[in-house]
């Protein structure tokens, strides 16, 4: 199984937030699961490549040729898509991946999270998405996304689709399905 991860790329992230990456890519690998990400070796993509690495795992990176300078490619990576741009990026992971896990990240952890989960409504893939969220990083936007289906802006069914984690033994378990 290939299980994609959607985090922070961002500097100065919390060593908490950087000790989460490492630890669930290090547990993806210790199912047998091979890590599908973003191919940066910056911040917690960085971290969660090491991670799953540490264990054994294989590491598949996918990256825009113009991110290269700007997320330092992970050299390390046992393969590495290089495509034209965020879209590509997007669909190849989608086509690589077999689970989805988000952790802390901001406008670009989220526009990919959202992008997958809309996927799985409309039925073009049938993959498990997982939040995992120790720290309460999304509380808010959890409590965002409960206000739109208050007011009936959530369709019947789209928040089952997500699991809201709040360790990475329920994480793994949410994705395991």
């Amino acid at each position: 199984m290939r299980v994609s991860v959607f985090c922070s790329s961002a500097p100065d992230i919390p060593k908490t937030s950087l000790d989460l990456a490492f630890e669930i890519g290090k547990a993806i690998g210790e199912q047998g699961w091979d890590l599908v990400w973003g191919g940066g070796r910056a911040s917690m993509m960085g971290e969660v490549a090491k991670g799953a690495r540490s264990v054994g795992a294989a590491t598949i990176g996918v990256i825009p040729e113009p991110l290269i300078k700007l997320e330092f490619e992970d050299k390390d990576a046992t393969q590495m898509h290089v495509v034209k741009n965020m879209r590509d990026r997007k669909a190849k992971i989608e086509d690589l991946a077999d689970a989805f896990i988000a952790l802390p990240g901001g406008i670009g952890t989220l526009e990919e999270f959202f992008e997958i989960w809309v996927g799985s409504y409309l039925k073009f893939h049938q993959k498990p998405i997982a939040i995992c969220d120790p720290h309460g990083v999304y509380d808010p936007l959890r409590r965002a996304l409960d206000h739109l289906a208050q007011h009936n802006f959530m369709k019947t069914g789209q928040a089952e689709l997500v699991e809201w984690c709040s360790d990475i033994p329920s994480t793994i378990e949410a994705i395991r399905k």
